[in-house]
């Protein structure tokens, strides 16, 4: 006979037994309190599914042979709600257990015969909780890794977001143009009816679509004449880099292919890939017509925004080199019959942009000073330089975000 051990463990696991006979109940009762167990017995099966609805137990022992409904039938009520719960079924005799089919199919994970010594219980009930504590610990360990994985994912995300405001300030136009295209791509997105993933797609991938422009030179970037044949080739390259820079992160394999191809053409004379037709990503065709809208709106230093019936036209015109029209695409146009401003919607997060941009070069200019400091003590005329020049640029960061402050983003 084995012996009872009470431990501290077992009182936190529960256990609810399941049988119409009041006397099994009972003599469980008193083994499994002994055995340091939470218990808890009851005669009605119907009254035992409720139980489990809205109590939680960690392993169930349950008779087959019941009245209004057998063991089997209990079980298959209980798995439509809760699939985890460790379950033993208690027969009378080996020949009365229901077929082995049922049991795998419920997922029952064990069965016993009912007999006046319950040492043989006992160790299948033990090695239930182990599995049970196991599966707990195994959850456990998946919960602290998701938190660990959104933690990074939130700095790298941080990362990302900067280097995009860094964009931003260096040029007016792109200045709110990321988070327009991105607002865009999911009013297209549903008016399609696409699912919520496809729209959280579209809205990261809008609001990350130039981020390849950090690698693009100022003089070009910033050049208000027409660029030359090679300069317009240089500033091509602005989605390969893009996609590059975000490849380093799993999180945003999605949003790659907005990313890299947002300035295909459906005739195959885009860049960089000069994909043809369907080649081009989906999401990447949706967010290209947000990209246009959002180029044909804006002021541009060699002409003023375009009025929106011209506007309508060209997108009407543009439409099949855009999006495959076999989907039924019913552009929602952004502006109502021209009598809401998009823009309006953005004010404050451009607020909150201009901000982040100031505080970012005001943290730069004070780490280039430290930088600079050290250097001077060093003697180290190169660290010194370094920080110069990091102090400089988040001067030059900081005033052209209170310049933009000032121009109220207009």
């Amino acid at each position: 006979m084995r012996k009872n051990i009470h431990t501290s463990e077992n009182l936190q696991y529960r256990i609810l037994a399941v049988d119409d006979e009041v006397g099994i109940l009972d003599s469980l009762r008193v083994f499994l309190s002994k055995a340091g167990y939470t218990f808890v017995g009851v005669t009605n099966p119907l009254e035992a599914i409720e139980k489990v609805r809205t109590e939680h137990f960690d392993l169930m022992l349950l008779d087959f042979l019941m009245t209004p409904i057998h063991g089997d039938q209990v079980v298959e009520e209980i798995r439509k709600f809760n699939k985890d719960l460790y379950i033993l079924l208690l027969t009378g005799h080996k020949d009365l257990a229901p077929p082995l089919d049922t049991i795998k199919r419920l997922d029952i994970q064990g069965y016993c015969e009912k007999s006046d010594k319950f040492d043989q219980l006992l160790l299948l009930i033990e090695s239930g909780i182990k599995a049970v504590s196991q599966m707990q610990l195994i959850k456990k360990i998946n919960d602290e890794l998701k938190t660990t994985y959104d933690k990074l994912e939130s700095a790298y995300m941080e990362t990302i977001e900067i280097l995009r405001f860094t964009v931003e300030a260096k040029d007016a136009y792109t200045r709110g143009h990321s988070d327009r295209v991105s607002a865009y791509s999911v009013l297209i997105g549903e008016a399609l009816g696409l699912s919520e993933d496809d729209l959280k797609t579209l809205k990261i991938g809008g609001l990350f679509h130039d981020i390849g422009k950090i690698g693009i030179p100022d003089s070009i970037l910033l050049k208000t004449d027409k660029l030359d044949d090679e300069e317009y080739s240089e500033i091509k390259n602005h989605p390969a880099i893009g996609a590059h820079i975000l490849s380093n992160a799993t999180i945003f394999k999605d949003i790659i292919p907005i990313v890299k191809h947002h300035h295909e053409r459906f005739d195959g004379h885009g860049y960089p890939g000069k994909l043809k037709g369907e080649e081009i990503p989906y999401l990447a065709r949706i967010a290209t017509v947000a990209d246009s809208f959002d180029a044909m709106t804006s002021k541009r230093s060699y002409r003023d925004s375009l009025p929106i019936d011209v506007v309508k036209e060209e997108i009407k015109k543009k439409l099949p080199y855009l999006i495959t029209l076999s989907y039924g695409l019913s552009i929602r146009y952004v502006y109502a019959d021209g009598k809401s401003d998009p823009l309006a919607s953005l004010k404050k997060l451009g607020t909150l942009v201009v901000s982040l941009v100031v505080v970012y070069g005001i943290v730069q200019a004070a780490l280039g000073v430290a930088e600079a400091g050290r250097g001077m003590g060093n003697h180290d005329s190169s660290q010194m330089s370094s920080g110069l020049w990091r102090m400089g640029g988040g001067i030059l960061m900081s005033a052209v975000g209170a310049v933009l402050a000032y121009l109220g983003l207009q």
